[in-house]
């Protein structure tokens, strides 16, 4: 499960009672902590902070609007499938709550009525980290065109074996980063060896993927499984940082490096940026390694004006695993994401369905129970493109689409944590079974 303020489930009775004299500081700052100041403050991914009165207030019109909406706090699942531990929809006591603090006029009242500040720690969403791993140096965004994705190799130094329990990506300069993906490169890997630590550099494209060098899925049968190279944590708009149930940890060896893949966007003005990869360590040995995979094909074509054109993949797990968590990526086209599990015994399950996908909120969706995936269920996704002119975001209407990095390309990924005994193999749960040998 990853990071995320403790939230409350939606579907209280509309009958909730509203407070008769709705002040901020008795009856709204109490749900601006609970559910909007992880990013409605200084230095996070909100651009406005709700810490205070003063600074909530110019905004109170537009808190109305985006909760009466659902806009705010983002959430897209379908709630007639699954259950989640980090829903974020506002219960509708808590709604009524803000919407008749602002028909009544936005005021302020006593502040001796406020709840105790939140102590949030300022620049990281896991606490303190146990080791904090930078870019040695800063890499520069030019004020124009398109920058391939650049990728940073970082050694640990670890002399040991390490379990992470929280680990979080967070970018130097929001402005330009995109997104972040950290990867464990363990000894002995052959992965970008030719290439120095600490410097940034953009991969030569591998002549038999047609891409560049970050790790590829399986593209026979089954699409996706396990590279070989662990996915530690990543950012991107709306992804809270990684933190693990008691008894779960993603497994760092001695002597890995970190491999940072860093997207960054020009916006007009030429930046500098020196991310940085925060983690803390599991106090106790865990039961269960977690990694994170995906179900994905890169091969897919999406005609011009297509409004809904369905790309589809599966991935069939080859032993008993537990589903921790899912996250749906796709770009600008994206329309909706659905995962299904398709069971041995041929049952059929929605795990997730998310019809309105928004390429601005790449959401983790955390079971609230881990799911047991029985082996031999295929894990099934398609995402649905709308590549017309009305769709807002499209960049061109007009143009056939493709697998590509960069934003206006598109993606079809159903990335997926997972929590499989500390002693597997984790290519074991993609890896078919070899047939016996055959007797004389």
């Amino acid at each position: 499960m990853r990071l995320l303020v403790t939230l409350g489930l939606a579907g209280a009775a509309f009958g909730a009672t509203v407070p008769k004299t709705v002040t901020f500081h008795k009856d709204v700052l109490p749900i601006l902590q609970k559910h909007c100041q992880s990013c409605h403050r200084p230095g996070e991914a909100a651009p406005m902070a709700f810490l205070t009165y003063q600074q909530t207030r110019p905004w109170a019109k537009a808190v109305r609007q985006a909760v009466l909406t659902r806009q705010m706090p983002p959430w897209f699942a379908d709630p007639a499938h699954g259950r989640w531990s980090n829903d974020r929809r506002l219960e509708r006591a808590d709604i009524d709550t803000l919407v008749a603090w602002v028909d009544s006029g936005a005021r302020e009242g006593n502040p001796a009525d406020a709840p105790k500040p939140v102590e949030w720690v300022r620049g990281w969403g896991i606490g303190k980290p146990d080791m904090v791993f930078e870019m040695p140096r800063a890499f520069t965004v030019p004020a124009s065109g398109t920058v391939d994705y650049q990728y940073v190799i970082i050694p640990t130094g670890l002399t040991e074996d390490k379990w992470v329990r929280m680990a979080e990506a967070r970018p130097g300069n929001r402005k330009v980063v995109h997104h972040i993906i950290a990867f464990v490169r363990e000894p002995g890997s052959k992965w970008f060896a030719d290439q120095k630590p600490g410097v940034p550099f953009a991969p030569r494209p591998q002549a038999e993927t047609g891409r560049r060098g970050e790790p590829q899925p399986r593209r026979s049968g089954d699409a996706g499984g396990f590279s070989g190279q662990e996915f530690l944590v990543g950012f991107a708009p709306g992804s809270p940082p990684e933190a693990l149930a008691p008894g779960k940890a993603k497994l760092l060896k001695a002597g890995s490096d970190l491999v940072l893949q860093l997207h960054y966007t020009a916006n007009g003005e030429s930046a500098s940026d020196k991310s940085a990869i925060g983690i803390v360590f599991a106090t106790e040995a865990p039961r269960q390694r977690v990694f994170t995979s995906a179900v994905t094909t890169n091969r897919f074509s999406i005609p011009p004006g297509a409004a809904r054109h369905e790309v589809s993949a599966s991935l069939t797990l080859r032993e008993d695993a537990e589903l921790v968590s899912l996250l749906p990526h796709m770009h600008l086209r994206g329309r909706s994401f659905l995962y299904k599990a398709v069971y041995p015994t041929g049952e059929t399950e929605v795990l997730l369905n998310v019809p309105g996908y928004r390429f601005d909120w790449q959401l983790w969706y955390q079971f609230a129970e881990p799911k047991h995936i029985p082996r031999g269920t295929r894990l099934e996704v398609t995402g649905t493109f709308d590549n017309s002119a009305n769709n807002r975001f499209n960049p061109d209407p007009t143009k056939e689409v493709h697998w590509g990095e960069q934003s206006w390309e598109e993606m079809m990924m159903g990335f997926f944590d997972v929590a499989i005994d500390v002693h597997m193999n984790p290519a074991d749960l993609f890896r078919p079974k070899k047939a016996p040998p055959r007797g004389d």
